[in-house]
């Protein structure tokens, strides 16, 4: 019975120890599954947090590029602006110095005008051969209807011309631009010769204009014709200026005989403008008569006017 009893309580041992290992091991299991189950919870929690991480930077780095693709775009206008402020204002300034430069032009023009009347083009090349000599300023009196060959024909008693230059009182239009006078102390006036005369396009532009102060040089080209008495026309008509007799030359007139021409109208010039002066003379206040002892030293003359211009009146 004890032997019994014995191996009873022996199997009831071993069972008791199996179920312990089994508990053991269970619970080892159940640990090391719990321990995996955190850690897999643990790497989970941190690749989430790296995912956040990473799109937080993400986000932060996308939230930088456009501020700073914001910040170029907003320099760039910027600069932009400023360029075409730059680009303003140098325009401004290279229009106001063109127009200095444009009025300091108009101030600084020559004396000296060389007008001139040209159908064919010979009186426009003897003209500019005149201001090539002296430096002056060339203006062009152009028809506003211009001259055809017809209407030159000589030899055809209807054309423009012939009619034009049997009426004195025709004045036919001027087609350039007016042109101020003022400045001009010498004018060369130039035209072809017409039936022996000044086109009629000059009488226009001599009533139009006033010559005060002016010395006025007619000159004419034909092909024989001299200049007549076109140069007294103009004068009456004009009604001004200090007009000296004028000259005629062929198309091909060199620079040279131009000069000499011109350094001979020196005293001329001075001749005409001291018979101008002498017009001024109050003969009442001098109680003499031009030629008879005027001019005499303490004689009563008009302010502006010197002695010597009564003494040289004498003998022009």
């Amino acid at each position: 019975m004890k032997r019994v009893i014995a191996i009873f309580l022996t199997v009831l041992m071993i069972t008791s120890l199996a179920a312990c290992g089994n508990n053991s091991q269970a619970g080892a299991e159940e640990t090391q599954t719990t321990a995996q189950n955190e850690g897999e919870s643990a790497a989970g929690t941190d690749a989430a947090e790296s995912k956040t991480a990473q799109e937080t930077t993400n986000q932060e780095g996308a939230v930088q590029e456009e501020t700073a693709q914001e910040e170029t775009a907003q320099e760039e206008a910027a600069q932009a602006e400023s360029t075409q402020e730059e680009n303003a204002a140098a325009e401004t300034s290279d229009t106001a110095a063109e127009a200095e430069g444009d009025a300091s032009a108009q101030v600084a023009h020559s004396d000296v005008l060389v007008a001139f009347f040209s159908a064919t083009g010979t009186t426009k090349g003897v003209a500019e051969k005149i201001a090539s000599v002296t430096g002056g300023d060339l203006y062009e009196i152009l028809a506003a209807e211009p001259y055809t060959s017809e209407d030159l024909n000589y030899n055809d008693s209807s054309t423009r011309a012939t009619k034009e230059q049997d009426d004195a009182s025709v004045r036919p239009v001027i087609g350039s631009e007016d042109i101020s006078l003022e400045g001009y102390t010498t004018i060369y006036l130039g035209f072809p010769i017409w039936w022996g005369e000044e086109p009629r396009i000059l009488d226009t532009f001599v009533e139009k204009y006033s010559f005060d102060g002016i010395t006025v040089i007619p000159f004419c080209t034909s092909g024989s014709s001299g200049i007549g008495r076109s140069g007294s026309n103009m004068e009456a008509l004009a009604g001004s200026g200090t007009w000296l007799e004028g000259k005629r030359f062929g198309g091909n007139v060199s620079e040279e005989e131009l000069q000499s021409w011109i350094e001979g109208l020196k005293f001329d010039a001075l001749s005409a403008h001291y018979k101008t002066l002498v017009r001024y003379i109050n003969f009442r206040d001098c109680g003499m008569v031009l030629g008879l002892g005027c001019g005499t030293p303490g004689m009563t003359r008009r302010s502006g006017y010197p002695q010597e211009a009564y003494l040289l009146g004498r003998n022009l």
